[in-house]
């Protein structure tokens, strides 16, 4: 079974051509404007839609697609989220990129492989990503996802290593 991933979602029209004004995740400019077909949820069902045309705006995108062509047509779908196939999203993920999905319940392990708790949510403050950590202690702490904390990610062993700096986990 093919497993969808959000990758925008239209937030309104724009002009009178059926023009859709989609948001999309900050720093994935790149990507958003490679993709020729997205899916949107109809009914429980995953619809093509066939991207036309892709222009950037500041904050959001400013999208054409194939069979959309007046504000009438656009209506039904504000407020639809934009999906991928997960293979899409795999396919563009950097050496040390991850899935959300992936890292929540992996462990986390310091430098002598003691377990320090497990992953369960990542966030963005803005300057890099966040992992919510949910400690042997049962408190819930922020590690950033940089690489002088985050030294090893290890999906098949559900494991992720880090450099335990004094504090991290107060």
């Amino acid at each position: 079974m093919t497993k969808y991933i959000s990758v925008g979602k239209i937030l309104n029209f724009h002009g009178i051509k059926g023009e859709a004004k989609v948001g999309f995740t900050k720093n994935q400019e790149e990507f958003f404007c490679s993709l020729d077909k997205v899916f949107v949820k109809v009914n429980n069902d995953y619809t093509p839609f066939y991207i036309e045309n892709t222009r950037l705006n500041k904050t959001f995108a400013l999208v054409k697609f194939e069979g959309i062509d007046s504000i009438n047509d656009l209506m039904p779908y504000k407020g639809a989220f934009l999906y991928v196939d997960e293979e899409t999203i795999r396919e563009n993920l950097e050496e040390d990129e991850f899935l959300i999905d992936e890292l929540v319940g992996l462990n986390i392990i310091d430098e002598n492989d003691k377990k320090l708790g497990f992953i369960v949510g990542v966030s963005n403050n803005g300057a890099n990503d966040l992992l919510s950590v949910k400690t042997n202690s049962k408190k819930i702490v922020l590690i950033p996802f940089v690489k002088a904390i985050v030294t090893d990610v290890n999906i098949k062993n559900k494991k992720v290593k880090i450099n335990n700096i004094e504090g991290l986990l107060e």
